[in-house]
């Protein structure tokens, strides 16, 4: 099972510096520094001029850093060699449809890792799926690879290819993010998304019920466009306490009942056998996780590199 966890990875357009300079301040697991949609094709080269420094600050606070690519064969190397330096956690790969296009990504990765020094296979890829074709094709794409860390999809963009427009209901979503946590979990990957878009910003209560039926779904974490939405991401991925107040009983309970040569026995008029001990063991086990991730951050802070 997965044991590292990003349960908020927030996007911001590296071309803004006032936003990458904040960005250690805003509590997220993860930051995605973005060279592709939210920055225009005009901009592009100074963009990716501004990468290296941008990972030395975004990173100051501890989160995870990646640069959202741009998934075209004229520009995605140029993205990388801009991008491949030390600090960088991972690169996120958009509009992913074929098994080749992370074939070739992650020669590349390598070959630069190789060539700058950094630590083989220290580079991890995040998928984003924004297709039908993308859909189809995701145990092919997922198997074309051995840097993968996480799945997501764009809904917006593959609600424009499925030509319809996103529903409040989001009964059209159903189908595909199920798919991308089923193969995300089947390969050992952090399923990333919400049940909806994440463009509505303002509307905190709906994008909290968002994010809490994709965790309903088997989603670990999801991306967000705006700091405020960081903190929603990080309450809904993490194990409330009563989860872990039921899980520690759980495992007591079932420990007990194990060491009499049993295996199974009952907890408050429900039976605990070993599927049920499997999951409270879960639960602690993504309690611990997020427990980590938060010591990094605060490690960070406490060093004197993040200002108060």
């Amino acid at each position: 099972m997965q044991s590292k966890i990003q349960r908020s990875m927030l996007i911001l357009p590296v071309n803004v510096q006032k936003f990458v300079e904040k960005a250690h301040t805003r509590g997220a697991d993860a930051i995605l520094l973005d060279i592709e949609d939210a920055v225009p094709v005009s901009e592009k080269e100074h963009a990716r001029s501004l990468v290296k420094n941008s990972i030395r600050l975004a990173g100051k606070g501890g989160s995870d850093v990646l640069v959202r690519v741009n998934n075209d064969p004229e520009m995605v190397t140029q993205d990388l060699e801009a991008s491949i330096h030390d600090g960088l956690s991972g690169i996120f790969l958009p509009k992913t449809e074929a098994p080749e296009q992370v074939a070739q990504l992650e020669n590349v990765i390598g070959f630069l890792e190789n060539s700058r020094g950094l630590e083989p296979g220290s580079i991890r890829v995040s998928i984003h799926i924004e297709s039908p074709m993308g859909i189809l094709k995701l145990r092919e794409i997922v198997e074309a690879g051995s840097r993968i860390e996480s799945l997501s999809m764009g809904v917006d963009d593959y609600c424009l290819e499925m030509g319809i427009r996103p529903s409040s209901s989001a009964s059209e979503l159903v189908f595909p993010m199920t798919t991308i946590a089923m193969v995300a979990r089947a390969f050992n990957l952090l399923p990333l998304g919400i049940l909806g878009s994440v463009a509505n910003f303002r509307e905190m209560d709906k994008f909290r019920l968002c994010a809490q039926n994709a965790r309903d779904m088997g989603f670990s974490g999801a991306y967000c466009i705006h700091p405020d939405q960081v903190k929603v991401l990080n309450e809904v991925f993490s194990p409330a306490n009563e989860e872990l107040v039921w899980a520690g009983r759980v495992v007591e309970c079932f420990e007990e009942a194990l060491a009499r040569g049993r295996a199974s026995t009952s907890l408050d008029g429900k039976m605990v056998d070993t599927p049920i001990y499997k999951q409270a063991l879960a639960v602690l086990k993504a309690a611990h996780a997020v427990e980590v991730v938060e010591d990094r951050k605060r490690a960070a802070q406490s060093s004197g590199s993040v200002e108060p």
